[in-house]
């Protein structure tokens, strides 16, 4: 069998795949999706996990470019920017479930 895609390209995704892979991390990407973007605390309340522990998540995805965000003042907005993220959200989660 041959491929027509290179190792990097399986390597990069499967590390995009690693930064997904935790139920944090995956529902920060979807509720970012379904509500738009959000700021920590918007995002805090809605999972009810310590802000801390979003932060540490959220960096996390930035770092690799899933997310980007804006600040204005103090406050810093995320949103998802990476297409195949979202492609790959929108697969895991049917068209059943509004994103």
């Amino acid at each position: 069998m041959q491929l027509n895609i290179s190792p990097e390209t399986f390597e990069a995704n499967a590390e995009l795949l690693k930064v997904l892979a935790h139920p944090v991390r995956l529902c920060l990407v979807r509720g970012l999706m379904e509500n738009g973007p959000c700021n920590v605390t918007n995002i805090q309340s809605c999972l009810g996990v310590p802000q801390s522990t979003i932060s540490q998540h959220l960096a996390k995805l930035k770092a690799f470019g899933v997310l980007s965000c804006t600040r204005s003042g103090r406050e810093v907005t995320y949103a998802v920017t990476h297409q195949t993220v979202q492609k790959l959200i929108r697969a895991l989660f049917d068209a059943t479930q509004p994103i």
